[in-house]
């Protein structure tokens, strides 16, 4: 069993290296993931925010806090552009 951890052939370091590159690749994914988030909603709606502003709304009520953020985020938007105009139907109006 010892000589299964020993690091002594240049395979074991190897492995080794793998696993450890392996594991820091997870991490900065796991901690990319506000930016890429923020990325994705200037991307898609034109709203700017700052990544901190997403891990504090993860941190405080998990993807229910980061997804009340983000509708919170459209409807401010919506509202800024005005009411819509929405054009009467043809058919069935009665005057």
């Amino acid at each position: 069993m010892k000589e299964l951890f020993e690091l002594s052939s240049v395979a074991s370091w190897v492995t080794l290296g793998a696993a450890v590159l392996l594991l820091v690749l997870l991490v900065i994914s796991f901690r990319s993931r506000s930016y890429v988030f923020c990325q994705y909603l200037k991307s898609m709606t034109g709203i700017a925010l700052k990544p901190r502003e997403v891990t504090r709304a993860f941190r405080k009520g998990g993807k229910e806090g980061v997804r009340e953020l983000f509708l919170d985020l459209i409807i401010r938007e919506d509202l800024k552009q005005g009411p819509v105009h929405i054009p009467e139907a043809e058919q069935g109006v009665t005057s």
